[in-house]
């Protein structure tokens, strides 16, 4: 899924992006709703109706929205935060409007750093192909020495 290969307007391509991340994060959270109503019938449902389970809850459907919103911005941690938005059945008049603002950010950056940056690159590569890779490397450098 290539966005510079498509051959669109760029807010078309935001707004494929946008359909296509919409679809997998609300999949994503539907999966944790059927998940957890699953779950209510077997041996976890004591777990899943105790008082402390049922706080942990309110407080994710309270403030987890603004985390859904910004998981969008992660790598990885976007499947987790709507997954668990669904668990915990976070109400849809919370979830959707944070998916929502998550979603158009995650299409607008992809969307740029796939046709604007893949395009910046390829020009530089073309300039000079030691300076892209060397390029890559730092780039791959900086996120490793921040990761560890």
């Amino acid at each position: 899924m290539d966005p510079t290969s498509w051959n669109l307007p760029f807010p078309a391509v935001v707004a494929a992006l946008f359909v296509i991340v919409m679809l997998r994060a609300n999949g994503t959270y539907w999966l944790g709703r059927v998940g957890s109503a699953g779950a209510r019938r077997t041996r976890l449902a004591r777990l899943l109706d105790s008082p402390g389970y049922a706080r942990a809850t309110e407080r994710i459907d309270r403030f987890g929205p603004p985390v859904v919103a910004l998981s969008f911005l992660t790598i990885g941690f976007q499947t987790v935060a709507n997954l668990a938005a669904g668990v915990t059945g976070m109400k849809l008049r919370h979830y959707l409007p944070a998916v929502t603002i998550g979603s158009v950010a995650w299409a607008l950056l992809y969307a740029t750093l796939g046709t604007v940056g893949l395009d910046l690159f390829s020009r530089l590569y073309a300039l000079s192909p030691a300076a892209g890779i060397g390029l890559v490397a730092l780039a791959a450098l900086g996120i490793a020495l921040y990761l560890f």
